[in-house]
């Protein structure tokens, strides 16, 4: 008998997770900048009720899904419009990474004051190497880096952001705020360039955000 679709028409054999670490963190980033019943009306809106009063547990177990997580974030830009959805999302993206920073950062040694006190660039690059490096080992995401004279590329090769979605402009707002808060925090205070130049989404091959190697304030 063949596997039950998922909801993005992927056999449920080929879907694939996040920890139900990173989804509960999703939820509590989500809940900090809408409140609970906002959270509960974006869980409504995606038809995750089984999720409301009810988030992940705080383990590594991957049960929670690519589909959950598009499914989450295109609710969030039908209800608030592409304009305010796109600020929420960022807004917990930088929420997601103040609590990812807390949960994993211990475990992969980027909270320790060895790594606060080097020159910014290597900052920079290492944070950028170990959030990666989160990412393809926690998560079914595949991320990988490559950078030139003036950015960093942050490029995502399956991405549980914008998975199933087709939208006309890039739309992994989440991850632009996660890589934007990471930046504040990794450099103690300063702003760069971010901006998300493709996305599967949108038809291309992959989701790119260029990163600026140097501040702009």
């Amino acid at each position: 008998m063949a596997d039950p679709a998922s909801p993005s028409g992927f056999p449920d054999a080929a879907r694939y997770y996040f920890p139900n670490k990173m989804g509960r963190i999703i939820l509590q980033a989500m809940e900090d900048v809408m409140g609970r019943n906002g959270v509960n009306a974006i869980l409504n809106l995606a038809r995750l009720q089984h999720l409301i009063g009810n988030y992940p547990p705080n383990n590594f177990g991957k049960d929670f899904s690519f589909d959950e997580t598009s499914q989450l974030l295109q609710a969030l830009d039908e209800m608030y419009g592409p304009r305010g959805g796109r600020g929420l999302a960022r807004r917990a993206g930088h929420a997601c990474f103040r609590y990812g920073v807390r949960d994993f950062g211990p475990m992969l040694g980027i909270a320790d004051l060895v790594f606060r006190v080097l020159p910014l660039g290597m900052k920079l690059r290492i944070g950028f190497e170990v959030l990666a490096q989160t990412f393809n080992k926690f998560t079914d995401q595949v991320v990988r880096l490559e950078e030139d004279e003036q950015h960093f590329h942050w490029i995502t090769e399956r991405c549980g952001v914008c998975w199933g979605r087709h939208t006309a402009t890039p739309c992994c707002h989440l991850t632009v705020g996660i890589v934007e808060e990471g930046l504040y925090w990794v450099s103690g205070g300063k702003n760069f360039y971010v901006e998300e130049v493709s996305c599967i989404a949108a038809g291309d091959p992959t989701c790119t955000i260029v990163v600026g190697k140097r501040p702009i304030d």
